[in-house]
């Protein structure tokens, strides 16, 4: 299942946008011009419906505060909504254009602000629930008319409230983002958590140590496959545990004169190599939606024009195909590759940079890239002239 269309109001510095989504899906814009806060909406409802999230209340918290999340531009109309159509496929069997045809499998539309008085909470304004075009939730309902305290917090977030659209929860809490940093990796304690998740890699060794053994042999070797592709001399890609304290490493061997020399551990790979094979392992990992931020960050350029066909060649080395990617980025070079596939998402802030406009390239842009040539050349001008190679 995957999200194929996006709707935003008021939502950090989207006043209003409303998308369709593909199933792979990347997102252009300038620093600075909301990437991270629109990949942030999937994190906000994976929040919600997570054990350890805490719900709305927390999730709005751990953002600090609804005038974080609430756009700047929103005077009139202060309150916050977010709506998600999920269908199976956005693709009918003769590969068409499916999201106009039918009703999505699932609708999930949530508005929410501060109440007038006393603590100032986030409240629940409408939280409404469509299955295949039939609504099945409508709130606020006669008992939240009569205890207000209800509307502090979703259905969506209850176990005893969700049975009937269930799938939808299930679906947001397995939402995976990674935007490793290498230095948390190496020198981190490895324990630190933020709300149950972990952003930025500490805990990756642990992840690939925690998976079973014939699993992580598995996706190692396609990770080896791939990655020999794009890293000179590279041979070799294992997982082990330190004889003496236990702690799991990833060691990488390279072509070398001596039979047993040129192995490296973690510590020792580049920045770009470390968020490469954390890439390929999340790719490998899930068959959910998966949030990219900025990927091609301290990766070669060579390799980051490779990243295209990398998430290619990692989604047709799974067993089961399907999921749906979202991808942050302002690289020229990851832009030019032939071998990108999917949809994209232009963002440009507006005035005083309150709100950002979000648009789809139109029938001339696909006609020219249909033509030969590449999003770079025909939608990166559009979005900031500012934007260079990486």
């Amino acid at each position: 299942m995957i999200v194929s269309k996006l709707e935003l109001r008021n939502w950090r510095n989207f006043t209003q946008a409303e998308v369709k989504l593909d199933d792979t899906v990347f997102m252009l814009g300038p620093n600075a011009s909301g990437k991270s806060n629109l990949l942030d909406v999937f994190r906000f409802l994976r929040d919600i419906v997570t054990s350890h999230g805490g719900g709305l209340q927390q999730a709005v918290k751990l953002r600090g505060g609804l005038p974080k999340v609430r756009s700047l531009a929103a005077r009139r109309n202060p309150r916050v909504e977010i709506k998600v159509e999920l269908r199976e496929d956005v693709r009918d069997d003769d590969g068409h254009d499916d999201a106009a045809s039918s009703p999505p499998a699932w609708r999930y539309e949530l508005s929410f602000g501060s109440e007038q008085r006393g603590k100032r909470r986030p409240i629940i304004y409408f939280e409404n629930v469509f299955k295949d075009g039939k609504q099945i939730l409508s709130r606020p309902a006669n008992e939240d008319k009569k205890d207000k305290e209800l509307l502090t917090q979703t259905h969506l977030e209850q176990i005893n409230m969700n049975g009937q659209f269930r799938e939808i929860a299930q679906f947001f809490s397995h939402v995976m983002y990674l935007h490793l940093v290498p230095q948390l990796l190496k020198y981190g304690s490895g324990n630190q958590l933020i709300n149950g998740e972990d952003p930025f890699g500490q805990r990756f060794l642990e992840q690939i140590a925690e998976t079973s053994k014939r699993t992580r042999d598995s996706r190692l070797k396609r990770i080896e496959t791939i990655l020999k592709k794009v890293i000179p001399h590279f041979e070799e890609l294992r997982f082990l545990r330190d004889k003496t304290t236990g702690q799991p490493h990833i060691e990488m061997r390279y072509r070398h004169w001596r039979p047993n020399a040129g192995w490296q551990r973690e510590d020792q790979f580049s920045d770009g190599t470390l968020r490469l094979i954390a890439l390929m392992w999340s790719l490998l990992t899930t068959n959910n939606l998966i949030l990219l931020e900025e990927p091609e960050l301290s990766l070669h350029e060579r390799i980051v024009e490779q990243i295209p066909k990398l998430i290619n060649d990692a989604r047709r080395s799974r067993k089961r195909s399907g999921g749906q990617i979202l991808i942050s980025t302002h690289s020229e070079t990851m832009l030019a590759s032939h071998s990108i596939r999917g949809s994209f998402l232009l963002l440009k802030p507006g005035e005083g940079g309150e709100s950002t406009e979000i648009w789809q390239p139109n029938d001339h842009d696909i006609s020219a890239m249909r033509a030969g040539l590449s999003p770079a050349d025909v939608l990166l001008p559009q979005v900031s002239s500012t934007i260079g190679r990486v």
